[in-house]
């Protein structure tokens, strides 16, 4: 099981933030129903707003590059934009002018986090191959690609609705590059403080069980709801996605 110490890295100021985040942001149990992760695995994660995400930074003891819209990784007034309308206003459902003055003090502080940590923009066009690229490099200096892939236009749902398939491609790639990557599924249960991840699968093997893109997502979607609806001790004595039907 991952240690649940905070990972000391980067520069002082920055291992300064991240202590007192910790107040914000406690340790999770790290839960691994087969094999720990190892690295050069990609992670996909339900998000629950910033909760996951600065679970893992703070408290996973692994080599994370995680995934992030670019708008969030493009500069102090791009990240406020995003945060105002996007992340608070569409998202949180916040109202629009209580988010516009929140972030007047959130963006410049999250600005300065985002220098610390490792944040892979993302895009939705044709410059997601720069996306692609920059994993593939980190996979090669064997840090893990952790990937948000639910769709959080209706906000972040406890039961996830869709999976955008932008981590099949990534895959593909590094298939086709000569990188089999194992997939980890996860879920983080915020009420209960725990963070659940499956056995590693390798992408190869998930194509021989689903066969193609669409029924690979749908199963790996299925799996991670099931993650977060059942208690851990029936999710021990079951199969993993390896064993999931597709629906």
């Amino acid at each position: 099981m991952a240690k649940g110490k905070i990972v000391k890295r980067g520069k002082w100021w920055f291992r300064f933030i991240k202590h007192l985040t910790t107040c914000r942001y406690k340790k999770p149990e790290f839960i691994f129903l087969g094999e720990e992760f190892q690295n050069g695995t990609v992670v996909l994660s339900n998000h629950e707003g910033t909760d996951s995400p600065m679970s893992l930074e703070l408290y996973m003891d692994k080599p994370l590059s995680m995934w992030g819209a670019h708008e969030m990784n493009s500069g102090l007034i791009e990240m406020y934009k995003y945060q105002t309308r996007v992340y608070y206003h569409e998202k949180k459902h916040w109202n629009l002018h209580l988010a516009r003055l929140f972030c007047l003090l959130a963006s410049p502080l999250t600005n300065l986090f985002y220098k610390g940590i490792s944040i892979i923009s993302t895009y939705k066009d044709n410059r997601f191959f720069r996306t692609v690229k920059e994993s593939f490099s980190a996979i090669e200096q064997g840090r893990n690609i952790v990937i948000f892939p639910e769709d959080s236009n209706k906000g972040y749902l406890k039961e996830l609705e869709d999976f955008f398939g932008g981590f099949y491609v990534f895959a593909e790639y590094c298939y086709k590059k000569g990188i089999d990557v194992p997939i980890c599924v996860s879920y983080f249960k915020k009420e209960e403080l725990q963070y659940v991840f499956d056995q590693p699968i390798k992408f190869s093997e998930l194509m021989k069980k689903y066969g193609d893109k669409d029924s690979m997502i749908k199963g790996l979607l299925a799996r991670c709801n099931e993650l977060g609806n059942k208690p851990i001790e029936e999710l021990t004595s079951n199969k993993t996605v390896d064993d999931v039907v597709t629906a």
